[in-house]
């Protein structure tokens, strides 16, 4: 079974444009587990554009024992503020996995992932201490790839398929070449022993086809899409939705 995660970040988009708490990140993490999701993702940013180190901590006590708490985030940014760095945050919080990014400020959203060849030694001390912490390292990585010793030598579990070019191609009615990318890539790591995870774009025009095309498909973090048309459908029937597609 291929385990849906839910994205809040466009939950706390639109609070922290009115400030407050109101919508509420809690009643959406509660909502989207009632209705049978099996995780909930964040991805805090040291700008604090939307999730906060405190909504970090307050979702980390709602989700334990019911659900895996994900959480994204570039191990690189450096303190800023009351964002005191995706390590500092992870031995607070103990998340049940880690999928790091090489994000920046500037991004609008995530948009590339890893180079394994280039990146694995820099990232091999902060896969170890994040597993040292008892949580489960992702990498985000390209449709493309298709080189995973690195990975595997610095001790990543799994990797997670940006798979932004994919949506785009599947809006475009072309989406053929994109999806085999995406498949030989997950091809490949899941012969060198990787889990293969999933995410960027997805949604419920294009989730069915990706995801018949990958066996053994770990997880989908999905927040935007899924967010958007919930505007329109309700939080709770579009994460039912969701869940009978991966079904």
């Amino acid at each position: 079974m291929t385990l849906l995660s839910v994205n809040l970040n466009k939950i706390a988009v639109l609070r922290n444009s009115r400030g407050g708490n109101e919508p509420s990140l809690a009643r959406a993490a509660h909502t989207c587990i009632e209705a049978g999701c099996g995780g909930i993702t964040v991805h805090p940013r040291p700008d604090q554009r939307h999730i906060r180190p405190d909504d970090v901590r307050l979702l980390a006590q709602l989700l334990r024992g019911r659900v895996e708490y994900n959480i994204e985030g570039n191990p690189f940014a450096p303190p800023r503020g009351e964002y005191p760095g995706l390590v500092a945050l992870a031995r607070e919080v103990r998340p049940t996995q880690i999928t790091l990014v090489p994000d920046s400020d500037g991004q609008i959203t995530s948009d590339h992932g890893f180079d394994l060849d280039r990146d694995a030694d820099r990232l091999a001390p902060l896969v170890a201490e994040f597993r040292e912490l008892g949580c489960r390292v992702s990498l985000f990585v390209d449709a493309g790839t298709v080189q995973f010793e690195p990975a595997v030598r610095i001790g990543a579990q799994r990797v997670e398929i940006y798979t932004g070019p994919y949506a785009h191609a599947f809006a475009s009615g072309h989406v053929d070449a994109e999806l085999a990318r995406c498949v030989e890539t997950a091809r490949r790591a899941q012969q060198a022993g990787l889990a293969v995870n999933a995410g960027h774009d997805l949604s419920q025009a294009n989730l069915g086809t990706f995801k018949a095309a990958i066996p053994g498909l770990a997880e989908v973090s999905i927040g935007h899409a899924l967010i958007g048309e919930a505007l329109y459908d309700g939080l709770a029937p579009t994460v039912r939705r969701y869940r009978q597609i991966l079904d």
